[in-house]
């Protein structure tokens, strides 16, 4: 009895797994380089930039978002959207102390 529910196995080679791995090694790199110098608040927004793209490679690699239905990437998106409001809501109450 087999059970097919349209369920598609993806499979992703291990140099795929490298090459995003050596990416998100470059952009920690960049976030403790960018950490070194005095940018003032720009140093927050790139953090912040190259923190996102780390969780894009993340979310789509390691956790196969990228082979997802599409309600999930949505429902992830409004997540992230979510949070991504509760954040700058929160340095702007910081800001105008």
């Amino acid at each position: 009895m087999t059970h097919d529910h349209g369920e598609e196995h993806h499979l992703v080679s291990y140099g795929t797994y490298i090459m995003v791995w050596l990416a998100l090694l470059a952009f920690t790199g960049l976030t403790v380089t960018v950490a070194g110098f005095n940018l003032r608040q720009v140093s927050v927004f790139v953090a912040l930039l190259v923190a996102t793209c780390k969780t894009f490679l993340v979310l789509n690699y390691f956790m196969h978002l990228k082979y997802e239905q599409s309600i999930f990437k949505i429902m992830i998106f409004v997540t992230v959207s979510i949070l991504a409001v509760f954040i700058v809501l929160t340095f702007f109450d910081v800001s105008f102390r």
